[in-house]
Order: C-alpha cells, then sequence, then structure tokens
C-alpha cells in the first residue's frame, strides 16, 4: 500500500487514460519522459525497487537509441573506414 505506482500509466497513445508511451515519453509535451514506477500501469505483487531499477535500465537503453551525436558519427567513420 506505501509503494506509490500507475500514477502516469503506460500503454497506446491512443488509449486516453494513459499519459505515457511505450517509450516513456509523455504524450502531450515533447521532450519528456517518465522512467519511473509511476509508469507501471498495474502494482507489482512484491516490493517495487526491481521492477523500478528494470524501468530504469529499460529507459535508459531507449533514451540511447534514440539520441543520435555527431560525435558518434565520427567514431563510426574513424573505426568502420
Amino acid at each position: 500500500m506505501n509503494h506509490q505506482t500507475g500514477t502516469a500509466k503506460m500503454g497506446n497513445p491512443r488509449d486516453p487514460t494513459t499519459v505515457v508511451d511505450p517509450k516513456l515519453r509523455v504524450k502531450t509535451i515533447s521532450h519528456l519522459r517518465v522512467v519511473d514506477a509511476s509508469v507501471m500501469p498495474n502494482v507489482p505483487g512484491g516490493n517495487t525497487n526491481v521492477p523500478t531499477m528494470m524501468v530504469a535500465e529499460k529507459g535508459s537503453d531507449i533514451i540511447k537509441e534514440d539520441i543520435r551525436c555527431e560525435a558518434d558519427n565520427d567514431l563510426n567513420s574513424f573505426f568502420f573506414e
């Protein structure tokens, strides 16, 4: 009862009850993501610590996939040409 989850429910972007899409982006605000226990649409059966860490790990992977940096391109051209 003391582990709050689901306050920014993640789900289908077309569902009016969700706040966050599957890539953890807030639907109505650009460049804002929520990466914590509030995106869990259902309360886990146990303590929320480990599931929250899993959301954070996946969130960091999603953010890294979306970031494009010129320095990355420079490194790729150095190593792969």
